[in-house]
């Protein structure tokens, strides 16, 4: 039997690297070396998940989060491939970032410049051997400590809408706003997964497992933010996402939030642009709990984080700053239309959670 896994995990992999080689080719741009063709500026305006900083060489960085969940909830991965730029220009490199949600172990994984790529044509980027997309990754990342390979295919992803320019994109016209820091994009808010990693030796299947993709691009995070994000409640095909964050804008800053709710097939966004309203109610280095007020409902939020693992983010383009992110946290997430009637009132415990930086900061 286990001569049989064997040659079949071999099979595996090489499919994988037969499907690698076909999805990626194409028109790909070396980010240190080429310009990306005529129109490339136009097309990253409607389409935030593809690679925005084609242009950018210092003070700069970009990152994709992809969350994966197996069926059996046995395994818990996030994997954040990205570009850091320093302020100075001299600091220059590519990276992928693995945090297990099991153990909270992370690693990450350098990269020269130079081996950073992405498609002129569609959400997709290489760094090394390894390629992330819309619809795949693949990995064969390896250190001192971890050793990961494999893919993983995504499909029936669920999209925000967004046909108009100033609508394409979790941020609303919000994006288009001058000399902010951060910039925020959802990728695809549910999908289903197909594929495995060998992770230190041990099979990660993720056969019939959910998964999320958002992204962050800018010079810098936020001083002080909170992020929570699950799509593993008990009603199936229900996704939440919410960001609030102190925003520095011209000498000044001011809390600002976004999100959405998607359920019963139904996408809900609320944010500073649509005119809702946070309030935070209780915010502690464990615990967040918070009301959100839109024209149609009312969200009672409350998230408890458990274990966590440290990530490198970004200060000024450099990865020097570390965060700490659970995602094996709780959220408790309580919708009421305008009338009280209650419409939703479920717990995930397979959440991601962030809570970052002062919390005065954000409750003033």
């Amino acid at each position: 039997m286990q001569v049989f896994r064997s040659i079949l995990l071999i099979s595996v992999l090489l499919l994988s690297a037969f499907l690698l080689s076909a999805q990626t080719s194409g028109n790909f741009v070396t980010f240190s070396s080429e310009k990306a063709p005529g129109g490339y500026g136009v097309k990253k305006l409607k389409h935030p998940e593809i690679f925005q900083g084609n242009k950018k060489k210092k003070e700069y960085f970009e990152g994709w989060y992809f969350k994966m969940v197996s069926a059996d909830l046995s395994s818990v991965i996030s994997v954040i491939p990205g570009l850091s730029l320093s302020a100075d220009g001299r600091e220059q490199h590519a990276f992928i970032q693995v945090i297990d949600g099991k153990t909270a172990q992370t690693e990450y994984f350098n990269f020269p410049i130079e081996q950073f790529s992405y498609a002129t044509d569609r959400f997709a980027v290489k760094i090394g051997e390894n390629y992330f997309s819309y619809d795949s990754l693949y990995l064969d990342v390896k250190n001192d400590s971890a050793a990961i390979k494999g893919s993983v295919q995504m499909h029936e992803q669920v999209i925000l809408p967004g046909k108009k320019l100033l609508n394409a994109g979790i941020m609303g016209w919000y994006r288009f706003v001058p000399f902010m820091e951060c910039y925020h994009g959802v990728v695809s808010l549910d999908h289903q997964l197909k594929g495995k990693l060998i992770y230190n030796g041990w099979e990660q299947d993720f056969d019939g497992g959910i998964g999320y993709i958002e992204k962050d691009w800018g010079s810098s995070m936020p001083s002080a933010w909170i992020w929570m994000q699950s799509n593993h409640f008990p009603s199936k095909n229900t996704s939440f996402m919410l960001s609030v964050a102190n925003i520095p804008w011209i000498g000044r800053s001011f809390t600002g939030f976004l999100g959405f709710f998607l359920h019963e097939g139904q996408i809900h966004r609320f944010a500073t642009y649509t005119k809702a309203k946070v309030i935070i109610d209780n915010l502690t280095d464990h615990v967040a709990e918070l009301t959100i007020e839109d024209k149609n409902f009312t969200y009672r939020i409350v998230a408890n984080n458990k274990d966590a693992g440290l990530l490198a983010a970004p200060v000024q383009g450099s990865m020097d700053r570390r965060i700490s992110e659970s995602i094996n946290a709780t959220i408790r997430l309580q919708v009421k239309d305008k009338k009280g009637k209650t419409i939703f009132d479920e717990i995930s415990e397979v959440a991601g959670l962030e809570l970052v930086g002062e919390k005065k900061v954000l409750m003033r």
